[in-house]
């Protein structure tokens, strides 16, 4: 917790100077965004080594479970004003050794397969799963948060993927989902309406 709270603090500060999370969000800050992100931690599988959290932003969820986990983490974000935060907020919570800040797109950043991909508020379905393509290994998780028109992109990720998925309901908000995802493969019909 009190990683977590040096965290909420430093966001608190820097948020009057750059747009880190949505403005009315702030007074909600600890529901609406630490445990949003730290209701993933126990869906990760033991065993698990490498998370890499797309399009981080203020660090939700990737810097959240980065600091629950010990997991080495690599955060990918193309705003380097949210990336200089992002390094600022995992040294005061003392991850830095497990913490890598991409300040870059995901199409341009090159790793290993990771155990974990995690994503939040990032794109739809389909572009999502596209930016998670590279990251992607026979045993990689996809735990992505995702709002009321889950079901829509679903629908519409199965023109160009196969993918097992389940559903989990979000203990934040009553219309979101966790979308766990497995078995991440293209399928012969990608790009048809």
């Amino acid at each position: 917790m009190d990683a977590l709270t040096l965290y909420a603090g430093l966001l608190e500060k820097w948020q009057k100077r750059i747009n880190l999370v949505g403005p009315k969000t702030v007074a909600d800050l600890w529901s609406r965004h630490f445990l949003d992100s730290a209701q993933l931690a126990s869906l990760i599988p033991p065993g698990s080594t490498r998370l890499v959290d797309l399009g981080s932003g203020a660090g939700f969820p990737g810097l959240v479970l980065c600091i629950l986990t010990g997991l080495e983490t690599h955060l990918i974000e193309s705003d380097t004003r949210k990336c200089a935060f992002l390094r600022e907020a995992g040294r005061a919570a003392g991850v830095s050794a497990h913490l890598t800040v991409h300040a870059k797109r995901a199409e341009t950043v090159d790793l290993p397969p990771a155990d974990i991909i995690t994503a939040r508020a990032l794109a739809p379905l389909p572009d999502l799963l596209s930016l998670a393509f590279p990251f992607w290994g026979k045993s990689t998780l996809g735990l992505f948060l995702k709002g009321k028109r889950h079901q829509e992109e679903l629908t519409a990720a199965k023109y160009g993927w196969y993918i097992n998925y389940s559903t989990i309901p979000s203990r934040v908000d009553p219309d979101s989902v966790i979308l766990s995802v497995t078995g991440l493969k293209r399928s012969d019909t990608a790009g048809s309406p």
